[in-house]
């Protein structure tokens, strides 16, 4: 019989009050049961951050530029092709495709670019464009949301990443990044997409201004669709990383996260999120050593290789990590490692 699921109210006790390790216990036996074969994961890709001409202005934010500053961008199809190139020499199956909410680029450019890759690279899958990129490009093209996906999704677009998230709280977005779209109207794009068949991931970005009850509100929210859609393939979540960013100016009292705190976060997602299979382990923010803890917190999943990654190491955070030692961080804790696809299949196994 399944067990009564975590209430909000207990979700936050356990945040405010609960053992460390007791958590870690608590959420490794919920993993144990999810994954009972103690396999954990990994994706070889590369994000491609397409462009980083951006008019949203997030004050977390420190890799968006304006369209006339020196260093704005926006690739062209050879530089993109380039990094697919070299993501291919490594054995890469997928690409986090992204960039900043351009004001000028419409549905024909993004159409023709999905279409270019998805036709010349037919085995990568492309995880691509956050709900505000999607939201934004109905926009500035005049036409809904819904058609948006549809013709994305016919030129090869295969999944959306759960970027733009932040915390889903509109008091929390109204400070933090105040033009983005609101909570509801995430959640609505991503219930969009699952229901045209595009599954995607959910994502969460604490430590600036939200409280405990409004991180489980978060939690809730994400529950609560997958319940309705069963949509998520996973949950990713990570801290405020604030070098550079107008926020900590702002706000210098924001303190940097902890790692109990990341830690202590992930087991309650692990246990509140029942209805989403993988929980990812954020290295690239915490590091590999937490990266690794991370695994016996409840996430059964390392992430990516992330052979390029430019939007938190804008905001200070560097830590690289290549396969093999992924490979080893998953063996030292007596799990078995496995190279994953975009869809959570299998498709090398390291015993």
């Amino acid at each position: 019989m399944k067990s009564q699921r975590l209430s909000k109210e207990d979700a936050v006790r356990l945040i405010k009050e609960a053992d460390l390790k007791e958590l870690g216990k608590m959420a490794a036996a919920r993993k144990k049961e999810l994954h009972p074969k103690g396999i954990t994961t990994f994706v070889v890709d590369r994000n491609i951050n397409y462009t980083n001409i951006c008019w949203v202005d997030c004050k977390f934010c420190a890799f968006y530029r304006h369209e006339k500053d020196e260093d704005a961008y926006v690739l062209t199809f050879d530089e993109i092709d380039q990094k697919i190139d070299e993501l291919l020499e490594i054995g890469g199956t997928q690409i986090l495709f992204q960039g900043g909410v351009h004001p000028k680029l419409k549905i024909e450019w993004y159409e023709e670019l999905v279409e270019h890759i998805h036709k010349k690279y037919p085995t990568i899958t492309i995880h691509g464009f956050s709900a505000i990129e999607i939201d934004f490009i109905a926009r500035v093209s005049h036409i809904s949301v819904d058609e948006v996906l549809k013709r994305l999704k016919a030129k090869g677009l295969a999944s959306i990443p759960g970027a733009g998230a932040e915390i889903l709280n509109d008091r929390v977005r109204d400070i933090i990044a105040p033009r983005k779209i609101d909570a509801d109207v995430w959640i609505d794009i991503h219930r969009k997409a699952h229901r045209l068949g595009i599954k995607s991931t959910a994502t969460m970005m604490y430590g600036t201004m939200e409280t405990d009850e409004e991180i489980i509100e978060h939690f809730d929210m994400v529950r609560r669709l997958q319940d309705e859609t069963g949509g998520f393939r996973a949950f990713i979540m990570w801290s405020f990383q604030g070098q550079n960013t107008r926020l900590l100016e702002e706000f210098p009292e924001i303190q940097k996260q902890s790692s109990n705190r990341y830690l202590r976060l992930l087991a309650v997602a692990r246990l509140y999120l029942d209805n989403v299979d993988n929980i990812q382990s954020s290295w690239v923010t915490q590091g590999p050593y937490i990266g690794q803890m991370a695994l016996k917190w409840g996430a059964n999943d390392l992430g990516s290789t992330m052979m390029e990654e430019n939007v938190v190491r804008s905001a200070g955070a560097g830590f690289r990590m290549a396969k093999d030692e992924m490979v080893r961080l998953i063996k030292d804790i007596g799990e078995t490692p496995a190279i994953r696809n975009t869809a959570y299949e299998t498709l090398e196994l390291f015993e």
